[in-house]
C-alpha cells in the first residue's frame, strides 16, 4: 500500500481534526490500533505524531480518553488547550486549537532523521512544509480522500506529495467495525471514545 522499503526510517503525522473529518466523510472510524499496526509493518517505523487541541472543562472528556489511550499505545501525542475568544466584528465567541505550527516543527525536527514521512491531512497549508522536507531528500506521501463533495484533498498538496494515498482504500485495514452506537449519534457521546472528537472537530470547523 504504502511505497516504503522495509529498510526506509519513516514516521507518520497525523492531523487529527482534518484526518477524523475525512474518515467520518467516508462513512467509517479508525482503529488507532490497526493503524499503528499497519505502520509498523511498513517500514522502519521510527515516530507515530498525532495532533489535537484538547479543550477544559468535563464536558470533553471522551477526546481526553482517546488521547490517552493514544499516548499510552505506541503513539507520540502533540496536544495544546483551545484558546477561545471574542470576535470583534461580530462578537461571538469563537475557538481556536490550530496544530499546523507544532505538525511542521516537528516534521522539519525528525526529518534528518528518516528516509519518508506519512501525512494524514489534505490541508493545502502544509504544501510549504512537503517542499521543505523533499527539499533535504524525504519523500512524503500524503493519505487523505478526493472521493467527497466538497473535496478535503487540497490539489496543490496532492500535486506536492510523491505519493497521494486515498483513505477509502485504506478503510478494510484500519476502520473499526459497525457498532449499535454508532459514531454519528451525538446522544451516545459519554460512552464512545471517539464521538467527543467528532463534536470537537466539528466546533473547529465552524470557526
Amino acid at each position: 500500500m504504502f511505497s516504503i522499503q522495509k529498510n526506509d526510517r519513516f514516521a507518520a503525522f497525523i492531523d487529527g481534526s482534518n484526518f477524523h473529518a475525512t474518515t467520518k466523510s467516508l462513512g467509517f472510524e479508525v482503529d488507532y490500533e490497526k493503524l499503528l499496526t499497519l505502520l509498523k509493518n511498513t517500514g522502519r517505523l521510527v515516530r507515530a505524531y498525532y495532533y489535537t487541541a484538547l479543550p477544559d472543562g468535563a464536558d470533553y472528556a471522551p477526546i481526553r480518553k482517546l488521547s490517552d489511550w493514544l499516548d499510552y499505545n505506541g503513539y507520540t501525542l502533540v496536544t495544546k488547550q483551545t484558546r477561545e475568544f471574542t470576535d470583534n466584528e461580530t462578537g461571538r465567541k469563537r475557538i481556536k486549537g490550530n496544530m499546523d505550527m507544532e505538525l511542521a516543527l516537528d516534521m522539519l525536527k525528525l526529518s534528518p532523521h528518516i528516509d519518508h514521512a506519512v501525512l494524514f491531512s489534505g490541508d493545502g497549508d502544509f504544501c510549504r512544509l512537503l517542499k521543505e522536507v523533499q527539499d533535504q531528500g524525504i519523500r512524503v506521501t500524503v493519505v487523505s480522500t478526493v472521493q467527497t463533495r466538497p473535496p478535503l484533498m487540497a490539489d496543490t498538496l496532492r500535486r506536492q506529495s510523491d505519493e497521494f494515498i486515498d483513505a477509502n482504500d485504506l478503510r478494510d485495514l484500519i476502520s473499526r467495525p459497525p457498532r449499535d452506537n454508532d459514531y454519528n449519534n451525538d446522544d451516545d457521546a459519554d460512552d464512545d471514545d471517539y464521538n467527543e472528537a467528532e463534536v470537537l472537530d466539528d466546533r473547529r470547523r465552524q470557526y
